[in-house]
């Protein structure tokens, strides 16, 4: 039954561990509540109040923080590769703005491109917001360094506001293709494995089909 729910959860993007680890350190909570109040001396700052309360119980179960998983060694791989390259300029499309972009921004200026909009007033990065499918505004053979991390599979599923396209993902990648200069660098990750469509989420792709779209490009590395 446990499992049941867990599935219907994540079909509604709900976390049902995360509510039951929740309800499970409210007692714990409680008790630190108590001590601290107990603890607490006259003229001591920061009182305890219950109007201003927020008990956060999840993270009991929490560690120092998370150092594994694709995302994180997607991020650190691609920021160590821009490094190791230090081009002139370097261009993101659609990547984490707080994993690889922040990563290359503390070592040189970034480009971001998405198709939804940005607020940002942080120095060294400059955003279009634009359809990555055309790149409308890059000539062919203009780009020294680009990367495009974990989201060409969401081209065209209409999970981001973006318009329904079967083809979205291949036009972007003909589109990748177009702007890089020769010798230049592309930076690409997608979810690999047995080829399917998990609407809306993402596609996954088989390896092969990556390799056939950039045919024209030479693969230097594969993880």
């Amino acid at each position: 039954m446990l499992s049941k729910i867990g599935n219907l959860s994540r079909l509604a993007g709900m976390d049902a561990a995360g509510f039951v680890q929740y309800v499970g350190g409210i007692p714990k909570y409680l008790r630190d509540v108590r001590t601290y109040r107990k603890t607490f001396k006259a003229g001591d700052r920061f009182p305890f109040r219950w109007s201003s309360a927020k008990p956060l119980t999840r993270d009991y179960y929490d560690s120092a923080g998370t150092a594994r998983g694709h995302y994180f060694n997607q991020d650190l791989w691609a920021a160590r590769a821009v490094f190791e390259m230090r081009p002139r300029k370097h261009i993101d499309i659609g990547s984490r703005i707080d994993g690889f972009v922040g990563h290359v921004l503390s070592f040189m200026p970034v480009t971001a491109i998405d198709i939804r909009p940005l607020e940002s007033h942080v120095e060294g990065l400059t955003f279009i917001q634009d359809d990555a499918t055309e790149l409308a505004k890059f000539e062919s053979n203009s780009v020294e360094s680009l990367s495009c991390l974990h989201a060409m599979e969401h081209f065209g599923l209409g999970r981001y506001g973006d318009p329904i396209d079967p083809d979205s993902c291949f036009k972007g990648m003909a589109s990748l293709a177009r702007v890089l200069r020769p010798g230049g660098r592309l930076y690409f990750s997608v979810p690999s494995g047995r080829e399917r469509l998990e609407f809306n989420a993402h596609r996954v792709f088989c390896p092969d089909t990556i390799l056939e779209a950039f045919s024209d490009l030479k693969l230097v590395s594969f993880s």
